[in-house]
């Protein structure tokens, strides 16, 4: 891989698999300020996506050890969207140099030019080395218009990032282009439904069968496909599909706080997260809900039912909170209040900055002093820890590392956000949808 990561030289350079796999301490600066504490969680954490991408195709790995039968070549489409926001982060903050990066994603766009998709919608997984697609499951071997749509949110922003006149940047900013322009949402209404379907397959077509309807992590799929400019989908798509379900509208009070949106206690913290990388929600509005608020009480809802913790499982309170989909003891899962067997995972809270920055600073300083023995990786923090079952995550997985990244970089400067509002796809798609966000022209 050409180039070198400028200013962490003093970081520990090891082989590609987790810190607690290999039981390797890896040294914790001390008495770090606020400020010095954000630094080095991003910029270790960016490790994952810059010194452990795949070889070949600078796309982001699945998971930093090998389990489900994955094998090494599984590089993860949704997570590598997460990978170009964080390298955008290490651009600006310069870790590396501009130049450094915008070849590093041209050779990562040049890739998926010549990888499989299908109506210009990549897989789930693909083979790093070959472009092929890996099947998620026996019958997800095609399209996955969820994880696309996190891969779209992150080349949208470095497209708009990298505006310069150098080659790599023009090259960069023109095959962004192609790919995104070749996406057909509408191909998956369905033949015309009014609503979008998460999967197609060449070998199964519609046998997933999976209509994807609100409130939950998929909100910027809608909105991508509603600002397509070759193939958009309807307002109705969005209104009658997405906003149709039995579980879109709460409006309920868990702990004393209002929930607009989502299922009871508001579910895993990852709802808030994903399609917020890009998707600015501060002023953003729609005619069903208030964005900032619905996402803030979500996350004070979760972190308020960690410190009541009525399974009362060991290490809970206000400065160890956090319930999002990750690994767990005895598999994965999808954490949250109405699903909770002792886990926390580091990406729940640290993800929220923007929204709980107190809060979120408690549960990030806990986890790097007191916990950080046990917790801090080559990579930043594992992906997830159960002090009841005195269990440590001996892994890494994409989308909960990239989070923290991006997340935390639109708590101190909003750069992500800035860059994916800009887009004035997005504006008209957000505008058609009936949208009032103070970046709407």
């Amino acid at each position: 891989m050409k180039g070198k990561v400028i200013a962490i030289a003093f970081f520990v350079c090891i082989a590609a698999c987790s810190t607690a796999q290999n039981n390797q301490t890896i040294k914790r600066p001390a008495n770090l300020s606020d400020s010095s504490l954000l630094d080095l969680v991003q910029k270790q954490t960016f490790r994952y996506f810059w010194d452990f991408a795949h070889p070949v195709s600078n796309l982001s790995r699945e998971r930093s050890n090998v389990a489900y039968n994955y094998g090494n070549e599984v590089v993860t489409i949704g997570g590598t969207g997460f990978g170009v926001m964080s390298v955008i982060v290490a651009a600006e903050r310069k870790w590396i140099t501009r130049d450094t990066a915008a070849k590093f994603l041209l050779k990562m766009v040049n890739f998926l030019l010549q990888s499989d998709s299908y109506h210009g919608v990549f897989p789930h997984w693909l083979n790093g080395t070959t472009g092929k697609t890996i099947p998620f499951s026996r019958k997800d071997d095609g399209a996955d218009l969820v994880e696309s749509s996190y891969l779209f949110q992150g080349l949208l922003c470095a497209r708009q990032y990298f505006n310069g006149d150098a080659k790599a940047e023009r090259e960069l900013r023109s095959r962004i282009g192609w790919l995104w322009n070749d996406i057909e949402w509408n191909w998956f209404t369905k033949g015309g439904e009014e609503v979008l379907y998460w999967h197609w397959s060449p070998n199964n077509g519609w046998a997933m069968n999976f209509p994807v309807r609100g409130f939950n992590e998929c909100l910027i799929m809608y909105v991508l496909a509603a600002s397509g400019e070759k193939y958009p989908v309807s307002s109705a798509v969005y209104h009658r599909g997405w906003a149709e379900s039995n579980f879109f509208k709460n409006g309920k009070e868990f702990y004393g706080i209002k929930l607009p949106l989502g299922f009871d206690y508001g579910g895993p913290l990852f709802f808030s997260q994903y399609s917020f990388l890009g998707l600015d929600p501060q002023e953003l509005k729609d005619r069903y809900a208030g964005y900032w608020e619905q996402n803030k009480n979500h996350t004070l809802i979760n972190h308020a039912y960690c410190i009541d913790n009525p399974k009362k499982f060991k290490g809970y309170g206000e400065n160890c909170w956090g319930l999002t989909a990750s690994d767990t003891y005895n598999g994965y899962d999808a954490h949250s209040p109405t699903n909770d067997n002792g886990t926390i995972t580091p990406t729940a809270a640290l993800s929220a900055f923007p929204y709980t920055p107190e809060y979120s600073m408690k549960a990030l300083k806990h986890f790097y002093f007191d916990l950080g023995d046990k917790l801090w990786s080559e990579y930043g923090f594992i992906d997830a820890f159960n002090e009841t079952q005195n269990w440590y995550a001996p892994s890494h997985l994409a989308i909960d590392q990239g989070p923290i990244i991006v997340m935390i970089e639109n708590y101190r400067s909003g750069l992500l956000w800035k860059l994916f509002m800009s887009c004035p796809e997005i504006q008209k798609g957000l505008k058609k949808l009936g949208f009032q966000s103070p970046w709407i022209k």
